[in-house]
């Protein structure tokens, strides 16, 4: 699996700046895709190996995720294509629309981009870094954007195989990677991105504070952070602490308001913090489908009361912040 990321570490030693990430990266790598310690990538690489070689004549990743061809495919090769995009099941961010198949994920990803892009600092040749990116969707809605060179990381080889599918459909080399580590793998102050993205992550920080310096460490002088987290109403120094599971889940920290963390943005030295999207999460939004067939928000949800989570806190609101270093 390491040969594949051989074109992406010759780059990073070529880049005075990631030379030194590159230096550590390989054995990273293999950590992050050791078979003894994730049982079941060997079938998700199976099911990579699987995919039909499809040309691909089509590629919009501008306002979505689609890869066509000119002509139909036929019923055997559709048929293949589907049955290993089935092994990789759960598919948890997209949708993706690849040669007449709708990948219909859990979450409206495409929602989140639209609520997002509008605030972004032009993308056009900026290097990018995606923390907690899953299987890289807003990866390829980034390069759409313009972007120079993404580099998406999550430790979930699950999501890194998902990704390499998609990358495979597309053809050639898009400079488009995701890298099966945390963000804590990245060196001290490597300073080396001009925007880096954090969707979906403080909140399963056990120390958001230290979250954020990593993210400012990462970025270069006047470069800008894209924070996009779950929030909830109240005022400054309010902050929800969850001492069992929140919506079911048992990694969620901290969700402060929108004030507090703002304040949070300022203390770890970002400039001009600014919310600039504040949403509820709707069950349209994130959603069981045929590609994702677990419990998903509407299970989350108090059945009497959908204004509460299962356990009786607020329930989801999701808010994005805008910064610079």
């Amino acid at each position: 699996m390491i040969e594949y990321y051989h074109t992406l570490l010759e780059t990073l030693h070529l880049d005075p700046v990631l030379s030194r990430w590159a230096e550590q990266l390989p054995e990273q790598i293999r950590r992050g895709l050791d078979t003894r310690r994730y049982g079941d990538l060997p079938d998700w690489l199976n099911a990579l190996d699987q995919l039909p070689d499809i040309h691909a004549d089509s590629i919009e990743l501008n306002n979505e995720v689609r890869i066509e061809t000119d002509d139909a495919l036929d019923a055997d090769t559709l048929q293949q294509l589907r049955s290993a995009l089935e092994a990789l099941i759960p598919w948890r961010k997209g949708p993706y629309h690849l040669h007449g198949i709708h990948l219909d994920t859990e979450w409206r990803s495409d929602w989140k981009w639209d609520r997002v892009s509008p605030h972004l600092a032009d993308l056009t040749h900026r290097r990018v870094l995606d923390v907690g990116c899953g299987n890289g969707y807003h990866c390829w809605r980034m390069l759409g954007a313009g972007a120079s060179r993404v580099i998406g990381i999550d430790p979930s080889p699950r999501f890194v195989v998902q990704f390499l599918a998609i990358k495979r459909l597309l053809g050639g080399n898009p400079p488009v990677d995701v890298v099966p580590v945390g963000i804590e793998a990245l060196p001290p102050k490597l300073e080396a991105f001009d925007t880096a993205f954090s969707m979906g992550v403080l909140y399963h920080r056990r120390s958001p504070m230290d979250h954020l310096r990593e993210l400012k460490e990462a970025l270069r002088p006047g470069g800008q952070v894209v924070l996009e987290t779950l929030v909830i109403e109240g005022g400054l120094g309010e902050v929800l602490v969850p001492e069992g599971r929140y919506a079911k889940m048992n990694n969620v920290w901290f969700l402060p308001s929108g004030p507090s963390l703002l304040s949070w943005l300022r203390k770890a030295g970002f400039r001009s913090p600014r919310m600039v999207d504040f949403c509820p999460t709707t069950t349209e939004e994130q959603r069981a489908t045929d590609w994702m067939r677990f419990h998903s928000l509407p299970e989350f949800l108090d059945p009497d009361d959908p204004s509460r989570t299962a356990e009786g806190h607020p329930a989801p609101i999701r808010a994005v912040f805008i910064a610079e270093t």
